[in-house]
């Protein structure tokens, strides 16, 4: 087994270690949320490749909720319109799969629908060398289906504790996939720690940002949208999926001992927020365009990332952190591990007392803080984080080929 970490900073890069001239499988979450890492990495490696972007949504049995029926309703439209270029070199396909992991007659028949829905957009492009690049951890059942010259798994949740996945099942699959790819990513310490001992080679790429994009927010030429621009301030500023994992109770406390500060939560609901509703200096603003975020960071004054602490959240490196950051927003955090290695440019609170008081402190911090955040985002940006990536698996490549000689 081989363990490999890379630094954070720009320094870690080979020049030149980009991928090219290969057809990227990628079997990842809907292509239309809102961008993830999975985005910011298959966008750029789509200039020099052709990805092939799966919509995999296998991993979670549908409940009876509005909202699953209206997901499935969005996939099956998805499905019946077939792939779709939205670059150049990148095509999105919605394939027909059962939803029922745990099951193996599922799992064989997902393995015969997947690839050869897979291997119908192959055939569409240029001859050359695939890889699988896996962004789910329960679709072991595709290795070796392609020819594929490599195997990735990339790890950025411990899928196992997501609410109504099956934690068996997923852990079983994924020790399966890990053990078939030639490398697998990680995004923070603790999946490190728990994919290390079932990794065949493993590397541990914290995410980027797109430092660019969300230094936009500085630049003062910028127009905050009137439904932000328009709170009385203090603005302590959210955006994300609003998700069990999110502290609701945490947020309603603080709210209702500072009934002077507006909350502004931008993103989708997906779980009880009734608490937040009722009170009037909390703003659900539902969720927003990517584009638009540097607007609303813009017209915030703290960035907040209220997780509850769980063995889910352990495992958690938020993006929005960098994104906050590189907008040169305070942060005010929960004590997740991943944000603790940036103590300097956050303020970590836990109880009410200690958020309210995390969150003053922050409202305190002038314009030279400002700059300062922003300036230690720069060497994050996601091309780096690429090139690490690119260069170890190359590397991985040429040691297979190596002991195959």
């Amino acid at each position: 087994m081989y363990t490999k970490r890379c630094r954070h900073d720009a320094a870690a890069t080979d020049a030149g270690a980009m991928i090219e001239d290969r057809n990227i499988i990628c079997i990842a979450s809907n292509y239309w949320y809102d961008p993830t890492s999975k985005h910011h990495v298959m966008n750029l490696l789509s200039r020099r490749n052709h990805v092939i972007w799966v919509n995999y949504h296998g991993s979670r049995r549908p409940t009876a909720s509005v909202r699953d029926f209206g997901a499935i309703v969005g996939k099956l439209r998805q499905i019946v319109a077939g792939p779709r270029k939205v670059r150049e070199n990148l095509t999105v396909v919605t394939p027909l799969v059962v939803p029922l992991p745990g099951s193996e007659a599922a799992a064989d028949l997902n393995a015969t629908l997947l690839t050869r829905q897979i291997r119908s957009v192959l055939k569409s492009l240029p001859g050359r060398p695939t890889q699988l690049w896996s962004f789910a951890p329960d679709v072991d059942y595709l290795c070796g289906r392609f020819d594929e010259e490599a195997i990735v798994y990339y790890c950025v949740d411990e899928f196992s504790q997501f609410t109504g996945y099956d934690a068996m099942a997923i852990l079983e699959s994924e020790r399966h996939l890990a053990a078939r790819a030639d490398l697998t990513i990680v995004t923070s310490k603790q999946l490190l720690a728990t994919k290390r001992p079932i990794s065949r080679r493993i590397l541990h790429v914290p995410h980027g940002v797109d430092v660019e994009h969300f230094a936009r927010a500085a630049s003062g030429d910028i127009r905050v949208p009137d439904d932000i621009s328009e709170l009385p301030r203090p603005i302590l500023g959210f955006w994300g999926l609003i998700q069990d994992w999110v502290d609701v109770d945490l947020i309603a406390a603080v709210a209702k001992r500072r009934p002077d500060w507006s909350i502004a939560l931008i993103g989708d609901a997906a779980t009880d927020v009734g608490k937040l509703e009722s009170l009037d200096n909390v703003h659900l603003l539902g969720r927003r365009p990517y584009e638009q975020l540097p607007a609303y960071a813009a017209g915030v004054d703290v960035g907040l990332i209220p997780f509850r602490i769980n063995e889910l959240t352990r495992a958690v490196n938020p993006i929005k952190l960098r994104e906050y950051l590189s907008a040169g927003l305070p942060v005010v955090s929960t004590p997740l591990p991943e944000v603790a290695a940036y103590a300097d440019f956050v303020e970590i609170a836990s109880e009410t007392d200690g958020f309210i008081t995390a969150c003053e402190k922050a409202l305190a911090s002038g314009a030279h803080d400002a700059e300062r955040r922003r300036r230690a985002m720069q060497s994050e940006g996601w091309p780096a984080r690429v090139d690490v990536i690119c260069a170890e698996l190359q590397r991985a490549i040429a040691t297979e080929q190596t002991s195959a000689a």
